[in-house]
């Protein structure tokens, strides 16, 4: 599918990629009280876990060397000394949250995610969630996931993972071509990335995701194609197809190339397109933004009974109206609130070290926010939003941009509703800016988002 030049020129500005509303720029508590936190979270607890459970998101942000693509929160050292202080932090955070709730809670899914969970040793590893699970009940459909890179990831991690219940593992490929890998600091041989993949499904790891990228330097169409063409022969069960995020005045690691080494707005959407093309030639549906599946895996079958849910840790078939987050910079979405911990490590680990949690930024969900938000989950998630007569908070310049998206062939819009195109699949978060009220009362000059195509 080739996409209209001016849809691109027009489409292709900064955009947020919304895995929560209101989004972290338009967060309203600079230093967020930690009692009235505890208070949401208690709130939300008490109501949603007995029915749902709860999930819980560890970070996990050491690695050995900088990629320098890369835009999470990370620590670079080779000193893996820091495993033990580190860990004893997070499980402190989490006696906090412990002695908050009025029941033991129930977990609905875990992730790994960071850095490089696989920094840790596998000893490591199972003291953290052998203590995370010894305070907390298993969900009769607990989950266990963690990120994994392919250099370093063994077969004692993945045996330690599998026997804490762990079934499925995502691996960090972005890109096979050796100087694309050479530029970003990420040097892994397909052998490498097969290996891996091998021993996880040897072990019993039932789900495999690989992590893919679109508009890294260096990338041409043949070599996203053909990076594509090698990772499908090993069947991964979902790809995640992501858009690079040129932010250096973020993660000055960037900086380590320029701009004129990215491909062009025309070009990189190119990239994708021809990306996308091979990997639905090849049995992956296209589930939501950037995210590809193949039909027995379960994040296709939610798509299909649309119940496909999306948090900070992206794209899910859990649905819970609580994640807690644990770690330095980890965020936590507590339904009425958000809350996001100290990015630096020293920070997160004073501040728990005393007894504290160690949060920073916050908001409190206005009855605004809230059907924002739902709105928000409905297009990523559902490709669609209904209603049964023309709701209140639909304004007329809501209904204009609609229009117009209707006669760009991005979306379909009715009386009751609309729904995307495929071609619309591409404009996603640009349509999600529609009804994005903060985003348009408080434009900012500076620039918060990567660019949306």
């Amino acid at each position: 599918m080739k996409i209209p030049e001016e849809l691109i020129e027009k489409y292709n500005v900064p955009a947020p990629r919304y895995t929560s509303y209101p989004t972290v720029p338009y967060w309203e508590e600079e230093k967020l009280n930690e009692s009235d936190w505890l208070s949401v979270v208690k709130q939300t607890f008490n109501e949603s876990n007995q029915t749902q459970g709860i999930s819980l998101y560890v970070h996990l942000p050491y690695c050995e060397s900088l990629c320098t693509y890369c835009a999470c929160n990370t620590r670079i050292t080779k000193n893996h000394a820091v495993e033990d202080t580190y860990i004893n932090a997070v499980l402190a955070e989490w006696d906090i949250y412990i002695k908050t709730f009025e029941q033991t809670p129930i977990l609905r899914e875990v992730h790994l995610g960071g850095g490089t969970p696989t920094f840790f040793s596998p000893e490591n590893l199972n003291k953290l969630l052998s203590q995370i699970y010894s305070k907390s009940l298993l969900h009769p459909l607990f989950e266990c996931s963690f990120e994994g890179h392919p250099n370093n990831t063994n077969l004692d991690h993945l045996e330690v993972l599998y026997n804490l219940g762990s079934r499925r593992v995502s691996f960090g490929v972005q890109d096979l071509n050796f100087k694309v890998q050479k530029t970003i600091n990420r040097v892994q041989p397909f052998e490498n990335v097969l290996k891996a993949t091998e021993d996880a499904r040897k072990i019993g790891f039932k789900s495999v995701n690989f992590d893919l990228i679109y508009g890294l330097p260096f990338q041409t169409v043949t070599s996203v194609k053909d990076t594509i063409a090698s990772v499908i022969q090993l069947k991964p069960e979902r790809i995640a197809f992501y858009s690079y995020a040129h932010v250096p005045w973020k993660r000055p690691g960037q900086r380590a190339y320029t701009e004129a080494d990215l491909p062009d707005n025309s070009y990189k959407r190119e990239l994708y397109e021809e990306g996308k093309k091979l990997l639905t030639d090849n049995g992956y549906i296209d589930v939501g933004m950037d995210h590809f599946a193949l039909p027995n895996d379960p994040l296709y079958k939610a798509y299909q009974t649309k119940s496909m849910h999306r948090n900070f840790m992206g794209y899910t078939h859990a649905t819970t109206d609580l994640l807690i987050g644990l770690g330095s910079s980890a965020v936590s979405d507590a339904k009425y609130a958000y809350a996001q911990n100290a990015k630096h490590v020293e920070d997160y680990k004073e501040k728990i070290g005393n007894g504290k949690l160690a949060l920073e930024k916050g908001h409190f969900l206005s009855d605004e926010d809230l059907l924002m938000r739902k709105i928000m989950l409905e297009i990523t998630c559902n490709g669609e939003l209904c209603w049964t007569s023309t709701p209140n908070w639909l304004t007329l310049n809501m209904l204009i941009q609609l229009n117009t998206m209707h006669e760009e062939g991005l979306l379909r819009l009715y009386p009751t509703g609309f729904r995307l195109t495929d071609l619309g699949m591409a404009f996603l978060r640009n349509i999600c800016m529609v009804f994005d009220k903060r985003l348009t009362e408080f434009k900012s000059e500076q620039q918060m988002f990567s660019k949306a195509i």
